[in-house]
C-alpha cells in the first residue's frame, strides 16, 4: 500500500468516527469552556461529535472517573447514537481507559491522545515528526499494558496516528531506546538552530516571533504580511512547523518573522517539552507579535494563557505588540497605542500601523541618514551596503550623495559626512 493510500484510509477512518465527549467537572477549571475547545479539537481530528456528557463530582471515581450511573448513561447513549469513540476531557490512566472500555465496548481516548493525534497528522518537517513521535512515546510508555491491548482489540482511527503507532506493543526497553535516539536527534537539530540564532544576533539580524492562541490567525498574518505559504485553516493547530520570512519595515530595516505553534488551555506537559524548541524562537526574538482573535468571547482568558507561557519561557524583557486580529468583527471600539494595533489579517487592514509599531518597538540597530561622501572616501559606500542598505546614490561635483540605512557599528565613522 502506498503512503497516499494509507493517508486516505486514515482520513476516511477519521471521517467515520462518531464521537461522544465526556468530562468530570471537579471545579478545577471552566468545564464548559474546556468542553467547547475539546469539541473543536475533535472536529479538527475529523470526528463527528454526536453528544456531550458532563458530570459534576466532588472527587473522581478511582476506577472509571465518572460515577457508575453516569457511565451506564454513557453506555446507553453510545449504543443509541451508534458512537464508536468516546473522548474524555482530561488525561486518563491506562487502567481507567481499560475499565471504561470494558463497560462501554467503545474505544476510549483522552484529551492528550486526541491532541497528539492532531499533531501527528499536521507535522510536516523532519523535526516536527521527531517531536511528535517523542511526545507520543513519552505519553504511551507508562500506559503500554492498557492502551496497547485496547488498540489491538478495537483497531485504528483517531488517537492512533503518527510515527509512534507501530511501536505501541513493543517492549519498554525498545521504546526507551527509541526515546533516547529521538532526544539525541532533536538535540543536534537544536544545536543547529542555536547556531543560526547566534549568527543572526552577531550579524544584527532582527527577529520577530508570532505567538498566540491556536486559530487566532497567526499563519494568515504571516502569509499576508510576508507572502509566505503557510497552511492557514479555520482549525486548531493548522500550523506546527516553524516558518520564517523576511519583511521590510517603513524605516528600511528588515526583520525575520517566525510563526510558532498555537497554544491551548492545559497543553499536555509532554507537548510543551517536545515543542519547546519552536516556542524558544519567541524567547530569543527581538520582538513578539501576540496575535489575539478580538472577536472571540474568550479572548481575555486566552490572552492570559499565552502571557503565562511567555513568562515561563523567560520573555519578560522582550517588547510585545498586542495584535488584535479580526477587527472587522469588533463591536466596540478599542483604542490603539504603541503596543496595541488592530488589524484584519485576511484583508491586510491595519498592516501599515502594525509595521510602524514594529519599527517603533524594535531596538535601534541602525539609523537612516543622508550623506555627502567625498570621492576619496567612496569605499565607505561598500561598507554601508555590507551592513545596511542604500536607497539612492547621486554623483555630484563635490561627492556622492547617499540616502542610506546605516548600521550602528559604522555611524560614528559616517557622522562627519552626514547632511540634513
Amino acid at each position: 500500500m502506498t503512503d497516499n493510500n494509507i493517508t486516505n484510509e486514515i482520513k476516511s477512518e477519521s471521517l467515520r468516527a462518531r464521537a461522544i465527549l465526556a468530562a468530570a467537572d471537579l471545579g478545577e477549571y471552566d468545564a464548559e469552556a474546556s468542553m467547547k475547545e475539546l469539541e473543536e479539537l475533535a472536529k479538527t481530528a475529523g470526528a463527528e461529535v454526536v453528544a456531550q456528557i458532563v458530570q459534576k463530582l466532588p472527587a473522581p471515581n478511582p476506577a472509571t472517573l465518572l460515577g457508575e450511573g453516569k457511565i451506564q448513561e454513557l453506555k446507553e447513549t453510545a449504543a443509541q447514537l451508534n458512537a464508536d469513540l468516546v473522548i474524555f476531557d482530561c488525561e486518563l490512566t491506562a487502567s481507567r481507559i481499560r475499565n471504561i472500555e470494558d463497560i462501554l465496548n467503545v474505544r476510549v481516548i483522552d484529551r492528550t491522545m486526541l491532541i497528539l493525534d492532531i499533531f501527528a497528522g499536521r507535522a510536516v518537517t523532519n523535526e516536527g515528526k521527531l517531536q511528535v513521535e517523542l511526545a507520543q512515546l513519552k505519553y504511551r510508555l507508562p500506559r503500554l499494558a492498557g492502551i496497547g491491548a485496547s488498540m489491538s482489540r478495537l483497531g485504528g482511527g483517531i488517537g492512533t496516528r503518527g510515527p509512534g503507532e507501530t511501536r505501541l506493543e513493543t517492549d519498554r526497553r525498545h521504546i526507551r531506546s527509541r526515546i533516547d535516539k529521538l532526544e539525541e536527534n532533536l538535540k543536534e537539530l537544536e544545536k543547529r538552530r542555536e547556531f543560526s540564532r547566534s549568527r543572526r544576533k552577531k550579524d544584527n539580524v532582527l527577529t520577530a516571533a508570532i505567538v498566540g492562541y491556536t486559530n487566532a490567525g497567526k499563519s494568515t498574518l504571516l502569509n499576508n504580511l510576508a507572502g509566505a505559504d503557510v497552511l492557514a485553516e479555520n482549525k486548531l493547530f493548522a500550523t506546527l512547523d516553524l516558518t520564517s520570512r523576511g519583511i521590510e519595515l517603513p524605516d528600511g530595516r528588515t526583520v525575520i518573522v517566525t510563526d510558532t505553534v498555537g497554544l491551548i488551555r492545559r497543553l499536555p506537559h509532554n507537548l510543551v517539552e517536545a515543542f519547546k524548541s519552536t516556542l524558544e524562537e519567541a524567547a530569543s526574538a527581538d520582538i513578539i507579535l501576540h496575535v489575539i482573535d478580538i472577536s472571540d468571547s474568550e479572548a481575555a482568558e486566552k490572552t492570559d494563557t499565552t502571557r503565562q507561557l511567555l513568562a515561563e519561557l523567560g520573555c519578560g524583557d522582550i517588547p510585545v505588540i498586542n495584535v488584535l486580529n479580526k477587527c472587522d468583527l469588533l463591536q466596540n471600539d478599542i483604542p490603539e497605542s504603541k503596543d496595541t494595533v488592530k488589524i484584519c489579517a485576511k484583508t491586510r487592514e491595519g498592516f501599515d500601523r502594525l509595521l510602524k509599531a514594529i519599527s517603533e518597538n524594535l531596538r535601534e540597530t541602525s539609523k537612516r541618514i543622508r550623506l555627502l561622501l567625498p570621492y576619496e572616501r567612496a569605499g565607505l559606500a561598500s561598507k554601508i551596503r555590507e551592513q545596511g542598505k542604500i536607497f539612492s546614490e547621486e554623483y555630484a561635483e563635490n561627492g556622492i550623495k547617499i540616502d542610506a540605512l546605516a548600521d550602528n557599528a559604522i555611524l560614528k565613522e559616517l557622522s562627519e559626512f552626514e547632511v540634513n
